[in-house]
């Protein structure tokens, strides 16, 4: 293939999912369990036709991905242990989409987010990437795309759409290296499903540490709540996996 003909072909693989993403999918108006459906289906598409290589068997990336789990679950964990933090994340336990909790932690957000981004950017769109623009250009422009590819969630939810795009752009950027470095889509999937089912989780642990000592402290009055990095992720379940 020529250079114009590999410039050409990439700068589609780029365009599809935003496509899908902002577009499409919002069109089709489908529950949480057809969104998942669509999405996860999308992927898979998405992959066979530009030729997706997850190499999801590979050891080294499911020593590395469990590594990373360790270390987000140390933060979550840190952040449950400091009262004033964790009575933020309390605040979050109404955010749950309609769906049965087990539902939205071990089919949504595995199959729905994870499986489909992961196999869409990490296994399919990166090594795109990097092999038309070279590792650090491809890296940038993939990370871009993964920050762009939340505009109309963002929107949507009536979440600032610039810090959306940054903050997931920066997650996309993670994920990337965890990809090249591992040479698998696994260490980036553990990572990524880390923080989403960690961000669904904590708040509920939260809540529950919450109220079993609020027998032993003064009750204090809610206050809005700050967005954290990982919430972006979380705001884009509840748009496209969530209530509508």
């Amino acid at each position: 293939m020529t250079p114009f003909g590999r410039i050409a072909k990439t700068a589609v693989a780029v365009g599809i999912p935003l496509a899908w993403s902002n577009w499409l999918l919002p069109r089709l108006n489908l529950e949480l369990r057809g969104r998942t459906a669509a999405n996860a289906g999308f992927a898979t598409g998405y992959a066979l036709v530009f030729r997706g290589r997850p190499n999801w068997l590979s050891a080294r990336g499911l020593w590395c991905g469990l590594a990373a789990v360790g270390v987000v679950a140390a933060g979550y964990g840190a952040a449950v242990a400091i009262p004033s933090v964790r009575d933020r994340l309390a605040q979050l336990t109404d955010r749950a989409p309609e769906v049965p909790f087990g539902e939205w932690v071990f089919v949504a957000i595995p199959v729905g987010t994870v499986y489909s981004e992961e196999l869409i950017f990490r296994s399919t769109l990166d090594p795109l990437l990097d092999n038309t623009f070279g590792p650090r250009t491809g890296s940038l422009i993939g990370a871009a795309t993964f920050g762009l590819w939340h505009i109309h969630p963002a929107s949507a939810a009536g979440d600032s759409v610039p810090a959306s795009i940054a903050a997931t752009a920066v997650g996309g950027l993670v994920f990337g290296l965890l990809r090249r470095r591992t040479g698998s889509a696994t260490a980036p999937a553990l990572l990524h499903y880390a923080v989403n089912a960690g961000g669904a989780l904590v708040p509920r642990i939260a809540a529950r540490l919450g109220t079993a000592g609020r027998g032993h402290s003064r009750p204090c009055r809610r206050r809005s709540v700050t967005s954290a990095p990982w919430q972006d992720e979380q705001r884009w379940i509840r748009r496209n996996y969530g209530r509508p």
